[in-house]
This record gives C-alpha cells, structure tokens and sequence, in this order.
C-alpha cells in the first residue's frame, strides 16, 4: 500500500498536521532537509505512529523531495497517524 506525503522540515517538532486526502498526509518533521536525516525522522516517526518496523516502511519516490511516496505492509491502519 502507498501513502503520500508532504513533509515541512525544518518545524519546531515532529507532528501529524492534516490529511489533504484519503492517502496524502502533511507531516512536520524537526529534522533538516540535509543528508537524509528529514527521511530517516519521517520513516522514524511513521514507525511509531503507524505500529510497523522501519524495516518495512520504504521510501519508493521522493527522496530529495517534499512529496514522498511511501510503501507501508498492506493492511496498516492510518487511523492511528491521525491520532483517531
């Protein structure tokens, strides 16, 4: 399953912001946007909201980008992201 993201890095903390829709969230992330950190905080923070192992989250598009493309295990639950 893919979820998009827009990240905003840089942010004072790390939080969920909204759903623009069904599958693209806005994330804040406090890292910067320097070698991979801001990647490696989204897969981090993703990791724990969502319940599933950094292992299985994979960034498919969008590395260097503000909109990221994001492979989850299917099934995994995004209500959970949201705080619902």
């Amino acid at each position: 399953m893919i979820l998009t993201v827009h990240v905003k890095p840089g942010a004072s903390k790390t939080r969920f912001i909204s759903w623009m829709d069904k599958t693209t969230a806005i994330i804040a992330l406090a890292a910067p946007p320097v070698d991979g950190k801001a990647n490696q905080e989204l897969v981090a923070f993703l990791s724990k909201r969502l319940k599933v192992a950094k292992s299985f989250i994979t960034i498919k598009r969008g590395h260097s980008g503000r909109v990221k493309h994001l492979e989850l295990p299917d099934g995994t639950r995004f209500d959970h992201l949201s705080g619902s």
